[in-house]
């Protein structure tokens, strides 16, 4: 499959008239928790010649696809992106810092991974995170519950958590957040990631119910602490200048 998502970023640099700055996998294979029909999330940053950005009109910044393959792309223009990280968007820091790369100009990557951890803005990570865990946790325990659910949803709430005590962008592989909680429950999260890798995403198997009340714990935790988090600004002079290195 990896060659066949090169062989689809090659593609596209050919169509598109673009350079892949780098791809990597998001969502639930980069998390380390996928099912066997989960899709490939593919995620990439690419930019144009220095001619498209010239144009009196804003351009298409985006470029999307899905396969027969299950390979499901999406990519940002740079400009797009580094707009977008100066505010710290938290679905692209997942993508900067995915364990899962396919390809990457590795000094961009290294410089523009600088740049999100130097910028990083810890009200707007936890307050992504903290919504999405508040939706989430509202179906645990109920019918609509699924194991998908569940583990976006404790993984959502440890990544809120995360950023409130240590206030700096969270892993994106889950188990590198274990050290948030107690010991006990590894070996549970362990053995229902197991379970995960074997049935398909909306299988709803039974989670017990004091990781359930973990979760819950969590986010009322978070939900309590919202107001006290460090509100920083970004620089954009540091932004423009990787931005003008970049077309260069």
């Amino acid at each position: 499959m990896k060659q066949k998502i090169k062989e689809k970023l090659q593609q596209l640099e050919q169509e598109k008239q673009i350079e892949i700055l780098f791809a990597v996998e998001s969502g639930s294979r980069a998390w380390g928790f996928a099912s066997p029909d989960s899709d490939y999330d593919i995620r990439f940053v690419y930019k144009h010649s220095q001619d498209w950005y010239l144009n009196l009109w804003e351009q298409t910044d985006t470029i999307q696809f899905m396969t027969a393959e299950d390979l499901d792309g999406v990519g940002w223009d740079v400009r797009k992106a580094l707009r977008l990280l100066a505010k710290s968007n938290a679905s692209f820091t997942g993508w900067l810092f995915s364990p899962i790369v396919y390809r990457a100009d590795h000094d961009f990557l290294n410089a523009i991974k600088n740049l999100a951890n130097a910028n990083f803005n810890p009200v707007s990570g936890f307050y992504h995170f903290h919504s999405m865990s508040k939706n989430f946790e509202t179906t645990l325990g109920s019918e609509k519950m699924t194991l998908k659910r569940f583990f976006y949803a404790i993984r959502t709430a440890l990544c809120a958590h995360w950023i409130y005590k240590n206030e700096t962008i969270p892993p994106v592989l889950f188990k590198e957040m274990y050290s948030l909680i107690d010991d006990r429950y590894h070996s549970k999260l362990d053995a229902l990631i197991a379970l995960k890798s074997k049935r398909i995403e909306k299988s709803n198997d039974p989670v017990e119910a004091d990781l359930i009340h973990l979760v819950k714990h969590l986010v009322n935790e978070n939900n309590s602490v919202k107001d006290t988090l460090a509100n920083r600004k970004s620089n954009p002079a540091d932004f423009n200048s990787l931005f003008l290195k970049t077309l260069k």
